[in-house]
């Protein structure tokens, strides 16, 4: 077991590599000059090229990437062209908002991903079984800008429900800030007004960003639940007088979460790289709003931090479901 996680983790390492090699020299190849757009079209060719140089776009893109990588292996993740501040604090201040967008749509996606899954493999062939493929259906293949445009139009601007962007409404005064997450911080500072109206804000792009990801859940828990189902070892015990609902929890759903939990795991990474178009649809003040507004401003050093902190959280998230995977079924460790 040890070696194969030695192997995970040197594996992570080359990923993290390639990704970084293809993104840096595609954001490069982009039509457009970020420092012309610092400097503006009237400004002088000398005055561009003291920009250039400062931002080092005068050298070769291959020296460009090294010195990338150089400081890169030093935490250094660059300067941002726009908002002229590392990074590293940039991310720092947006992660919070993602990492609580993710969260509750990841369990939004379990909640209902799961228990859907079962009761369609349960219902084979019935009418909540086609119901429920119908919705499978709809998750992997409606995107997530339109769904969210959708929810918008009917629960913010038709029936006024939900508000339709931002973490908080206007003058709500969340006090103390604590983990970064609303959610958290207002409960733990005992102002349940801001968590009450932070829960709002976190309805629809939690639904729109977890839809993806539920029915994929859904699918996978069928499947399984299904091959599961048809074992003689089920056909035994249900002979035996075994009540049907001990039946199903206890034998048939925990042997089927064993190749379950891949794709739960892995859809936890998804969320993370599907929280851009949900943060821009939303306006939510997050990584993924954060290195759009990059990508208009061609702001190479916001694009390639946000691909590498996605990177690492994906793959990292990828090692530790490989670790429950061999805990929980033995024969792969040989």
């Amino acid at each position: 077991m040890r070696k194969i996680i030695i192997k995970r983790i040197l594996s992570i390492v080359l990923v993290i590599f390639g990704v970084t090699l293809i993104v840096f020299f595609l954001s490069h190849v982009i039509p457009g000059d970020p420092a012309r757009m610092m400097v503006g079209q009237r400004a002088s060719q000398e005055a561009l090229d003291n920009v250039r140089k400062q931002l080092g776009l005068d050298k070769p893109l291959i020296i460009q990437y090294f010195i990338y990588m150089k400081n890169l292996l030093s935490g250094d993740l660059g300067t941002s062209i726009r908002t002229q501040q590392p990074v590293i604090s940039d991310l720092i201040v947006f992660f919070p908002a993602t990492l609580e967008l993710v969260l509750y749509a990841f369990l939004i996606a379990l909640l209902i991903g799961m228990p859907l899954g079962v009761i369609t493999s349960i219902k084979q062939n019935t009418l909540v079984d086609h119901l429920g493929r119908i919705f499978s259906i709809g998750g992997v293949s409606i995107p997530a800008f339109w769904s969210g445009i959708v929810l918008i139009l009917v629960f913010y601007s038709k029936l006024n429900l939900l508000p339709s962007s931002g973490r908080l409404s206007l003058g709500a005064n969340l006090g103390t800030k604590i983990t970064g997450l609303i959610t958290i911080d207002s409960l733990l500072t005992g102002n349940l007004t801001v968590f009450k109206d932070s829960i709002r804000h976190l309805i629809l792009p939690a639904v729109v960003l977890s839809y993806a990801q539920l029915a994929t859940i859904t699918r996978q828990v069928r499947s399984s639940m299904l091959e599961v189902l048809n074992e003689e070892y089920i056909k035994t015990a249900r002979a035996n007088g075994i009540k049907e609902w001990f039946l199903i929890i206890f034998y048939a759903l925990r042997n089927a979460l064993i190749p379950t939990i891949t794709v739960v795991g892995l859809s936890l990474g998804g969320l993370l790289g599907g929280a851009v178009v949900t943060e821009t649809v939303f306006n939510w003040p997050g990584m993924g709003k954060y290195v759009v507004d990059s990508i208009a401003f061609l702001d190479f050093p916001s694009i390639m931090g946000f691909t590498i902190i996605v990177v690492i959280g994906y793959v990292l998230i990828n090692l530790i479901v490989d670790i429950f995977y061999m805990i929980l079924n033995p024969q792969i460790r040989g």
